[in-house]
């Protein structure tokens, strides 16, 4: 029996099957395009937050809190010295007046450094092509940096004993003064070994080796005990460094952790190293600039109270709450900085770049460009420009900030970062109505940034005495530098002063900024 062929109505029925599944299918696909559409969307977003934090992380732990990261500097030191390998000096064009191309400077040296003349005398004494006699005619100069090799020596002192033919009374003169009993390193040695340590930031361990290797064999232990003997020859200056900060009307403060070996147990105490700076020379005051720090156990805002007591002006900081308590009192008046509401914008802006950010970051901008142009002008001017320039971009920021801010999420980043502004605004506008004042805080953080690139080579202190120890010398040379002042040779002398009794009552004659140096000192040791 033969099978029926197919009906029309049957292929119609399979094709509307067919098409069902085909619609069922296309249903299916397109529901499973737009899970993974969000799927997508939303690691998207995680690795674009992710993105961010990383970004974070990195310029916390390896670059500068700016634009201007340090991979900027190695790659472009990496394609100098390529460039420089790859071009001999000879070879480079030679450019004249008519060139477009614009010649690069020529660096002078610094004329305070010593300096050895050498003179090339031509080999013959007459004229090569007839024998005629010479004649001066000029001098061409050239410099060369050079490097003096460190070197170590002993001095040895000798005091002759003579007697009286009548008496038999024996004559000899006094034995020097040394900053240590028995001690066998001089005083610039001593000060050689503290700038190292502190100023440099080398271990002792690290000084060893390179004292071994120029032939001097000493004691890690002996090194580290004789330094902290010097050390403790600085505190009437250290001291008197905080007496005269206190009596300021600004002073700038920041904070850094300080980890400190708990004794016996192999563990770190969260410690804070506090840096305290007044210096206002941005507003044309001729007070010597100061900086002092100080070591604690923890970070709180009682250890700034202790500290300021008797303070009253206007402190500068970043947004810490422990600070908080300090302003309520109202003795003691708050600035904010500027930079810190900067860096949280452009953190965002880095990574997630918007008109929001752009339009922020470059009102910020103009305001800097702003405070470019009158550094160093008395407060009165300074204040002048700052309200007729400053003001209205300060208050076409904070429209802004207002103005988006409320049709934000307040998960956003941008949104948390324009919050850390508006929470703070009339402390960040403290710098519109004071000459005087900074718009940010940055002098205290180029002061606590040594320490915090040095605390990479020795991780921690060894015990509370070692952090107070390294606040006193850190304090000298902090101050030094700020003076302008060479704090190897100033620690040298006046340890020295200090030792032979240097009366309490002239202190003053021996800060950094009124020391005068006795004599010549010898040529700055390589480290």
């Amino acid at each position: 029996m033969s099978e029926q062929a197919p009906s029309t109505a049957d292929f119609l029925a399979r094709i509307v099957l067919l098409e069902a599944a085909v619609s069922a299918r296309d249903i299916t696909i397109a529901e499973r395009d737009e899970q993974l559409r969000r799927e997508r969307a939303e690691a998207a977003l995680r690795i674009q937050r992710l993105q961010l934090r990383i970004d974070r992380f990195n310029r916390k732990a390896f670059g500068r809190s700016s634009e201007k990261l340090g991979q900027m500097l190695l790659e472009l030191e990496d394609l100098e010295t390529d460039f420089a390998a790859s071009v001999p000096d000879t070879q480079l064009p030679i450019v004249t007046d008519t060139d477009k191309v614009r010649a690069l400077p020529v660096r002078k040296l610094n004329p305070n450094l010593p300096r050895k003349r050498i003179v090339r005398e031509p080999s013959c004494a007459c004229c090569p092509g007839c024998g005629g006699a010479l004649r001066t005619m000029g001098e061409d100069h050239e410099e060369m940096l050079d490097l003096v090799a460190q070197a170590w020596q002993v001095i040895e002192t000798v005091r002759p004993k003579y007697s009286c033919r009548t008496c038999d009374k024996i004559i000899q003169a006094p034995a020097p003064a040394k900053a240590i009993a028995r001690g066998k390193l001089s005083y610039a040695a001593l000060a050689h070994i503290m700038m190292a340590k502190w100023g440099y930031h080398l271990p002792y361990y690290r000084q060893i080796q390179m004292m071994a290797a120029k032939g001097v064999d000493i004691e890690r232990s002996t090194l580290a005990r004789s330094a902290g003997y010097a050390a403790a020859l600085l505190d009437p200056i250290y001291n008197r460094l905080r007496e005269i900060g206190r009596t300021r009307t600004k002073i700038h403060t920041d904070d850094t952790r300080l980890p400190i070996l708990a004794p016996g147990t192999g563990k770190t105490h969260k410690g804070a190293l506090w840096v305290y700076v007044s210096d206002d020379r941005n507003s044309g005051s001729q007070e010597p600039p100061i900086a002092w720090y100080r070591a604690t156990m923890g970070r709180a805002g009682e250890s700034v109270m202790t500290e300021l007591a008797g303070f009253a002006g206007t402190l500068q900081a970043d947004g810490f709450s422990g600070y908080n308590q300090i302003y309520r009192g109202g003795t003691i008046r708050e600035a904010a900085c500027l930079a810190h509401l900067r860096r949280k914008i452009f953190d965002v802006h880095d990574s997630q770049p918007t008109e929001l950010s752009t339009t922020a970051m470059a009102g910020i901008q103009a305001i800097y460009r702003i405070e470019e142009e009158i550094r160093g002008l008395p407060p009165a001017e300074r204040l002048a420009a700052r309200r007729r320039r400053t003001r209205p971009l300060v208050r076409a920021l904070r429209r802004q900030l207002m103005r988006q801010a409320n049709g934000l999420s307040r998960h956003a980043d941008i949104a948390k970062a324009f919050a850390y502004g508006t929470k703070r605004w009339r402390a960040f506008n403290r710098f519109l109505y004071d000459g005087q004042l900074e718009p940010d805080n940055l002098i205290a953080e180029r002061a606590i940034r040594g320490f915090t690139v040095g605390r990479r080579n020795w991780l921690f202190s060894g015990n509370f005495a070692a952090a107070e120890r390294s606040a006193v010398v850190l304090s000298i040379i902090e101050t030094c530098k700020l003076c302008g002042v060479d704090a190897e040779a100033y620690m040298a002398d006046v340890i020295e002063r200090i030792q032979n009794d240097w009366p309490a009552s002239r202190w003053d004659e021996l800060m950094p900024w009124n020391w005068v140096r006795r004599q010549e000192m010898p040529l700055p040791l390589a480290a």
